[in-house]
C-alpha cells in the first residue's frame, strides 16, 4: 500500500510517525527516512525513533533546508544526500527486511529537484509484497497521487508562526 501525507499545514511527519508506531506495535520492522531535515537540528521524535533498536532504523539523510533560512550549501550537496537517502530507502523496500518504509519529506524533494518522482514511483513498484510505503511533504506530484492508495492532506488554518509566535521546542520540533 502506498499512503501519501501532503499538503501546507502541520501534521505529515506525525502521521507517519504514527504509522511507523502502529507497525511496530504488530511486529513489523520499520525504516523510517527523513529527505530534507538534518542531524544539525535535532528533534523531539528523533530519540523516540532510534530507541526502537532493530526494530526500526532511523536514517536523518537531508543537509537541512534548502534555499532558504541562511542555507549555503550548494544545491548538489542536498540533492546528492537526497539520492543517497534514496537509494537507502530503495533497498530497505525492495528486500523483504521491513514491512513499513517512510520517505519523510521525499515530496518536497521531489518538488525541488533533488530526486525525480519518478524514482519514487520506481521505488514502490519495486517493493517486496508485504512492503508498504509511506511518502510525506508539501506539494506532492499529481503522478504520487493518482498511485497511492491513501491520501492525506493537512491543510493549515491557523499557525502562530503568523503572529511571529517561536516554534516550541517539544511541540513543532
Amino acid at each position: 500500500m502506498l499512503i501519501v501525507a501532503t499538503g501546507d499545514g502541520k501534521g505529515k511527519t506525525t502521521a507517519a510517525i504514527g504509522q511507523a508506531i502502529r507497525a511496530l506495535g504488530r511486529g513489523r520492522r520499520v525504516f523510517f527516512s527523513q529527505f530534507i531535515k538534518c542531524e544539525d537540528y535535532p528533534s523531539g521524535e528523533d530519540e523516540i525513533l532510534r530507541g526502537f533498536g532493530e526494530q526500526l532504523t532511523f536514517v536523518k539523510g537531508g543537509k537541512g533546508f534548502v534555499g532558504i533560512l541562511g542555507d549555503k550549501l550548494p544545491r548538489e550537496e542536498h540533492a546528492a544526500a537526497a539520492r543517497e537517502t534514496l537509494a537507502k530507502c530503495e533497498e530497505a523496500a525492495a528486500f523483504g527486511q521491513y514491512g513499513l518504509v517512510v520517505l519523510d519529506e521525499a515530496n518536497v524533494a521531489a518538488a525541488l529537484g533533488l530526486i525525480a518522482v519518478e524514482d519514487i514511483l520506481n521505488l514502490v513498484d519495486a517493493a517486496a509484497p508485504d512492503c508498504d510505503v509511506v511518502v510525506t511533504g508539501r506539494g506532492a506530484d499529481p503522478k504520487l497521487i493518482e498511485k497511492a492508495d491513501m491520501v492525506t492532506e493537512c491543510k493549515e488554518i491557523k499557525h502562530p508562526f503568523h503572529q511571529k509566535v517561536a516554534a516550541r521546542k517539544g511541540l513543532e520540533y
